[in-house]
Formats: structure tokens, C-alpha cells, sequence
């Protein structure tokens, strides 16, 4: 009982990229989410996002706490999380219908390396440009404030129900390998450059390579791919020279 890959899923979206390499083959449609799937009944998702266009200004409810790390980024990439300062409920809505939102929301410079941490409740959105690696409660449920008139549905009422109205500080500052930890997953950066045993630590774990290659008990790893390590599995051997991200619920 090893370790088992995950199969990706491609998604299409309007702000999706072409370009998907060097984590998979590049696209000839605009693929903006790519999930990791293949084991039922999972706590976290792990999804690949490829970013062309800025994406909805959003909330998602409780039962969605997600992080974002981020892999690639042009020169200006921004991630907005909450606002400059704190509103009301009226004035959220006003500006998400005339558009002010983006003014009022607090935009962080994104690079290579940086990671986010977005709990249930911090209205953000993510710029153009760029490519995530995104880590969440395994939920789907998205409710959108603004949409850059693309004619795609809001949901302001359900939005505004359980937006967090103030600021957010969404950039994480990591001493060490522990890039966040919350109640519902810690995440840390594993830097591979020889071989050694990986020691489950008893709980549900997902490895993802984000860059490099080499091997996962005996067998084939490279970036682009996640490993469910599932509860009571024995050690098992990694060798090669890559960087993955292990998160553990």
C-alpha cells in the first residue's frame, strides 16, 4: 500500500493558457485548471492553475480554506485578499456592480515561490499571467462578485452573506519549510537532491512535484504529477532532483 498517482483532469476556462509546459504538454484550447483525481472520498484538492486573464473577483463559503503557491509568474502578476479597508455591506455590493471592487481590494505582487493563504470568507481574484498551484478543501463552490464583463452569472447575494469584510494578509512569510498550517492542512516544501526514505507520519498525505524529476518507490516522478500517500502506508524510497510540495490533513 504506496503510493498511488493521481490522474490530472483538464479544465477548460475563459482566462485559461495554452501554454502549460514544462509541468504538461501545452494546449490548443485555454486550459485554466487542471485537478488531480483518481482516489474517492479525498479531504483536500490539488489543482494546476494557468492564468491568460484575470480571474472573477470571488468568495468561497465555509468548507473552502485553499492556498495558493505560486510557480510561474510574468513580470506585474498580482494576487488580490481582502480589502485596503474594512466596509460595510452596502458598499461591497455597490462596488461589485459599478466595478470599484478592484480599487478596494488589497493586490500583492506575485512571484515565483510566494505563497497565499486564503481562508473561507477573503474575497480575492487572481491575475494574469501566471501559474498556481493551488491547495483546498475538497469543495467546488465559488460565488462571483465581478466578472470584468465576460456575462458569466454573480452571485452577490450569496456572496455577501459570507464575505469577510476587512483586510487580509494573504502573503505567507515562512521561516522554514512549513509554507502554512491551518486546521484543515499544513503544507511544506520538500527539496529533493539525493536518495532517501520518506517516513509516512500517519496522516492523509499528497505529494506534488512542482519542478524537477526522479523517482517515487521505484517508479517514474516528474513535475506535473501528484501522489496520494494513503494512511498506514510504509516507508517507501525518493530519489532524484526535484521540488515537491507535501500536504498532510
Amino acid at each position: 500500500m504506496g503510493p498511488k498517482q493521481l490522474t490530472p483532469s483538464f479544465r477548460e476556462k475563459v482566462w485559461g493558457a495554452t501554454r502549460l509546459e514544462p509541468w504538461f504538454p501545452n494546449s490548443s484550447t485555454k486550459i485554466g485548471e487542471v485537478w488531480f483525481e483518481g482516489v474517492q472520498n479525498l479531504p483536500l484538492l490539488v489543482k494546476f492553475l494557468f492564468t491568460s486573464e484575470n480571474l472573477s473577483v470571488q468568495v468561497h463559503p465555509e468548507g473552502k480554506t485553499e492556498m495558493w503557491h505560486v510557480l510561474a509568474a510574468q513580470p506585474g502578476s498580482k494576487i488580490a485578499a481582502g480589502f485596503r479597508e474594512s466596509l460595510t455591506p452596502e458598499r461591497l455590493k455597490s462596488a461589485a456592480l459599478s466595478g470599484e471592487i478592484e480599487d478596494l481590494l488589497q493586490w500583492f505582487d506575485a512571484a515565483p515561490g510566494d505563497t497565499f493563504f486564503i481562508p473561507a470568507g477573503t474575497v480575492h481574484a487572481i491575475g494574469a499571467g501566471m501559474t498556481l498551484c493551488e491547495i483546498q478543501q475538497y469543495s467546488d463552490i465559488t460565488y462571483r462578485l465581478y466578472d470584468y464583463g465576460r456575462g458569466r452569472d454573480l452571485h452577490l447575494d450569496q456572496a455577501l452573506a459570507v464575505s469577510l469584510l476587512g483586510p487580509h494578509d494573504a502573503r505567507r512569510n515562512p521561516s522554514g519549510e512549513v509554507l502554512v498550517s491551518c486546521k484543515h492542512f499544513t503544507t511544506e516544501r520538500i527539496v529533493l537532491n539525493s536518495r532517501r526514505q520518506y517516513m509516512p507520519n500517519g496522516r492523509f498525505q499528497l505529494l506534488i512535484v512542482i519542478g524537477g524529476s526522479g523517482g517515487i518507490n521505484g517508479k517514474a516522478m516528474k513535475a506535473g504529477q501528484a501522489w496520494h500517500v494513503p494512511v498506514g502506508s510504509p516507508p517507501f524510497d525518493l530519489e532524484g532532483n526535484a521540488t515537491l510540495l507535501r500536504t498532510s490533513a
